[in-house]
């Protein structure tokens, strides 16, 4: 009789850990910026934390290797005039990073596999488009080199980053935009909106295909992201402002396929979402605990898990892509909490007795490879992730060194536009990374050399100008 009540499930046991301290990361001056953002992003190489920064707005990136304290004059990177707000690293390449800002602009990094040894201040492309801050990032899953931006302005802009320029843009939101996620193979993304609207929009068709008017009917931030079955994951409020959670399908928005009731609390609800297990993990800022769920296509669709607990709030998080867990331990997820001073790695595993691969946890998962450039994309082709085996584990590649192609910046050496202007006029082998890391004193080089040139040339037309004078004297002595 027991087995038919209780509902069979490989992640019914899963249970979440912290790391010891000593593999945390210690004394991050996490920012203090009032904007519902996670303010961490994590890939298999590398952390990133928006900080507190004076005089601009900066950002931490640490290799995941560098455990411990860290050092308080550890370089930040520090290319925008107002605070970041949020910082998405690209699926496609674990060295690109995009982050957005308070200063109207969006902009893309390039990061060194090496720590960094100077305050990186140069991007490899600015994007300039909106006339308010910019509040959100969000790569493309698919297509190479497509970052969506969404600012205060209302308006969402489709970037080719590789040419630094807009493909497209949407203006359809008459308010505020909380939330944007693509859908598995980018052809349609959803928003959240402080006009309370779910939608569902189609990029390349410039229009909304479905919304929701109220899927939460709380006045407070909602939040929305799709599911690898094409429905769509909410959270929000209730009129007493109680959090609640909501699954809906697109093509039917009349009813939920789920709505929960959670507890009463004032921090939103952040969804993390791993589309291998079909599970999502619930961190509500300000909270102490994470909650995890399964969903599944029969149901009630949306099955309560479990709920990692530990003693201090956290101010955001960050969600490793499941190529970066660790398969010999059987994680299943790994999640990187910001407290107020320090990022603590919280394990999620399930319990297994045997040291063996796990198929049943670990099925074929998105690879770093695109299967598209962004002209296809924009052409009309949809394709899925492109999937990688985890059987052996995933081993980051080095930074490789990247192709030059016409009007393609991510394909190019990490100059800047001055600096390659500078450098072909100039004619001098110096490699990009040094004048990355030491511009100033290149500049003061460059100027030299061409003031030690000048007066050469000088030198040169005088010593002919005196020996067309010797010349002139000799002839008139004979």
């Amino acid at each position: 009789m027991s087995r038919s009540i209780v509902r069979q499930s490989k992640f019914r046991h899963v249970f979440g850990q912290a790391v010891k301290t000593e593999q945390g990361y210690d004394d991050i001056r996490v920012s203090k910026v009032t904007w519902d953002s996670s303010f961490c992003a994590v890939n298999p190489k590398f952390l990133a934390v928006i900080v507190e920064s004076s005089g601009g707005g900066a950002f931490l990136v640490l290799p995941l290797s560098k455990t411990g304290r860290v050092d308080k004059s550890y370089p930040l990177v520090v290319g925008h005039s107002g605070p970041v707000l949020d910082i998405d690293w690209c699926p496609h390449d674990d060295n690109v990073l995009a982050s957005c800002s308070e200063d109207c602009t969006a902009m893309v990094w390039q990061i060194p596999d090496h720590s960094l040894t100077r305050p990186l201040s140069d991007p490899i492309v600015v994007l300039e488009g909106h006339s308010k801050r910019v509040g959100i990032v969000s790569w493309h899953p698919t297509a190479r080199n497509i970052l969506l931006t969404a600012g205060s302005d209302n308006l969402v802009i489709i970037w080719n980053v590789g040419t630094g320029e807009p493909l497209l843009s949407m203006d359809d939101h008459p308010d505020l935009i909380y939330s944007i996620s693509w859908n598995r193979n980018g052809s349609l993304f959803c928003t959240t909106c402080k006009d309370r609207r779910l939608r569902v929009c189609d990029p390349r068709k410039r229009e909304v295909v479905a919304e929701r008017l109220a899927p939460h009917e709380g006045i407070r931030p909602m939040r929305a992201i799709f599911t690898r079955d094409g429905n769509i994951f909410t959270t929000g409020f209730t009129r007493m402002s109680q959090r609640e959670l909501g699954l809906w399908d697109p093509t039917n928005f009349e009813e939920p396929m789920a709505l929960l009731e959670l507890d009463t609390s004032n921090g939103v609800m952040l969804p993390y979402y791993d589309a291998d297990a079909n599970m999502v993990y619930l961190c509500g800022k300000g909270d102490s605990s994470v909650r995890y769920f399964e969903i599944t296509e029969e149901p009630p669709y949306v099955h309560y898990l479990n709920t990692f607990s530990s003693k201090e709030p956290q101010r955001g998080m960050g969600f490793m892509p499941k190529r970066g867990v660790d398969v010999s331990k059987c994680e299943i997820a790994r999640l990187y909490k910001l407290l107020d001073k320090k990022c603590e790695p919280i394990t999620m595993t399930v319990p297994r007795k045997s040291d063996l691969f796990q198929d049943d946890l670990y099925p074929d998962t998105a690879g770093p490879e695109p299967p598209m450039e962004a002209d296809e994309w924009l052409e009309g082709r949809d394709e899925d992730p492109i999937l990688v085996s985890m059987r052996d584990g995933y081993v980051p590649p080095k930074s490789r060194e990247l192709k030059v192609a016409k009007k393609n910046v991510l394909d190019s050496r990490p100059t800047t536009r001055r600096s390659m202007s500078t450098l072909e006029t100039n004619s001098l082998p110096v490699s990009s990374l040094v004048y990355i890391m030491f511009p100033e004193l290149l500049e003061r080089l460059l100027e030299e050399i061409q003031n030690l040139k000048a007066t050469v040339l000088s030198q040169e037309k005088r010593i002919c100008d005196l020996e067309n004078k010797l010349s002139q004297y000799t002839n008139g002595t004979d």
